[in-house]
């Protein structure tokens, strides 16, 4: 469990450290006092939850505390009710790419913990993203969420890419548990 003194708080904060003083000593800060001294620690958790509560920027806390999510689909219906669903309060943070080509560029730059691929941009396009993903030792650890239509027509391709597949409609709430736990093995989430 990573912990915090008063000053890694107060430069994380941008306040002087008797300001993170005052907020621990005052209960809005949690944490605890080392036995036999007076220097207070902060547990990690303790500290991006007190961030989030008062729309504090999370600073270099973020890669760690946020689930980057990059959603590539075309459809903003989806892409409005899975950000509706992976809202920045829930640890999440969203990315969205219409095409295979903003994908690879979003990918680069924004670093997602997952992306979910929805393949009625088509099932070549998509499949060819996350073929390519998986080839790019940064992305191999990537979760992968194929979303497939639910046209009739049986879909078969190479699934060993892909982590999940929810079949269109979904409950975009169950797709975020699912997501939250996924990621959640790999990273803390607040």
């Amino acid at each position: 469990m990573k912990v915090f003194t008063t000053g890694q708080v107060a430069k994380i904060c941008k306040v002087a450290p008797r300001t993170v003083s005052k907020w621990f000593d005052s209960g809005r800060l949690k944490g605890y006092r080392i036995p036999g001294s007076q220097d207070r620690r902060i547990p990690r958790e303790y500290l991006i939850k007190f961030l989030k509560e008062h729309g504090m920027p999370l600073g270099d806390l973020e890669d760690e505390a946020m689930a980057k999510c990059l959603i590539v689909a075309q459809d903003q219906v989806l892409i409005e009710n899975l950000k509706r669903e992976l809202p920045p309060e829930k640890s999440f943070k969203v990315a969205v790419a219409a095409s295979g080509f903003e994908a690879g560029i979003q990918a680069e730059s924004f670093n997602p913990d997952c992306i979910i691929v929805d393949f009625s941009i088509g099932k070549i396009e998509a499949v060819q993203i996350c073929q390519n993903l998986r080839k790019n030792i940064d992305f191999t650890d990537i979760v992968l969420i194929a979303l497939l239509p639910d046209d009739g027509q049986p879909m078969s391709f190479d699934r060993s890419s892909i982590n999940e597949t929810f079949k269109k409609p979904f409950d975009a709430h169950l797709l975020a548990e699912r997501l939250r736990t996924l990621v959640g093995t790999k990273k803390e989430l607040v």
